[in-house]
């Protein structure tokens, strides 16, 4: 499932494909027929992501809302518009450029009161300037709970997926078994600054690299990591393998359903 930062980026690039203009929307699945009804031929106001939550705000006071969930893609591209090969959900075109939206979890039409909810059961997004870090803080110290299933929580944390959650508790030093009311406020603005940090740079290159300078192939004169999520990190999605920091291997372990990678050494259990 993409993680924040995809959707920041993709919020971008349809605000630079389409905002200001009147768009044609359809539907060549058929499944969201009604909804592309209602928006097509309105002016796109504007996009707005909030965590894994993509907005096409539209005149009127309406929007489209799209999870793209597991199996979600978009692609875009110059008009004319693509004949529809497969199972498109949605087409979004103008006279000058065309998107295309596959297999995503949801895709419907909100009034302001939907998209209000919406943002409302959603956490602090560190990639948004309006983040509320010291609520989402109040939350992980009130909680039993592992601060890494907290960091995947979207109720607290909008955006942070696996990888993220992963990395920046391996760059805190922290076990990802650490109860959440164990994060003291210190501690959880250096998680907090070092993720938004860490969602920014994935929103400008593209990818997630979590490594420090001295930690990168070029430094320390080893091969590039090779996976499909691409980007250099420490943990994730690396066990057995040895710690880029003290060589011990990475370990592995299922924790609120999820895979979780950490380092025994530089992430010591309390």
């Amino acid at each position: 499932m993409p993680e924040g930062h995809t959707i920041h980026r993709l919020a971008a690039r349809h605000r630079e494909l389409f905002a200001g203009r009147r768009v044609a929307v359809a539907s060549p699945q058929g499944r969201f027929a009604a909804g592309a009804g209602v928006v097509d031929g309105r002016r796109l106001r504007d996009t707005e992501a909030y965590g894994k939550h993509l907005l096409h705000h539209y005149e009127g006071d309406l929007s489209v809302h799209v999870h793209l969930g597991l199996y979600g893609k978009f692609s875009d591209g110059e008009a004319p518009v693509p004949t529809p090969i497969g199972q498109v959900r949605m087409v979004v075109n103008s006279d000058a450029h065309w998107l295309e939206l596959r297999g995503p979890t949801a895709c419907e039409v909100f009034d302001p009161v939907q998209a209000r909810q919406l943002r409302e059961r959603l956490g602090a997004d560190p990639l948004r300037d309006d983040a509320d870090a010291e609520e989402a803080g109040r939350r992980v110290r009130g909680s039993t709970k592992p601060i890494f299933a907290l960091l995947l929580d979207q109720s607290i944390v909008a955006g942070c997926g696996l990888i993220y959650a992963n990395e920046v508790l391996f760059r805190a030093g922290l076990a990802p078994t650490t109860p959440g009311r164990s994060v003291g406020a210190e501690l959880w603005d250096e998680i907090w600054t070092d993720l938004r940090a860490l969602m920014k740079e994935g929103v400008a290159r593209g990818r997630i690299d979590t490594v420090h300078t001295q930690h990168t192939p070029e430094a320390m004169r080893r091969a590039p990591r090779v996976d499909r999520h691409g980007g250099e990190v420490y943990v994730y999605r690396r066990p057995g393998q040895p710690c880029l920091v003290c060589g011990t291997a990475v370990a592995r372990g299922p924790l609120a359903g999820r895979n979780l990678y950490w380092c025994p050494v530089c992430q010591p259990s309390f």
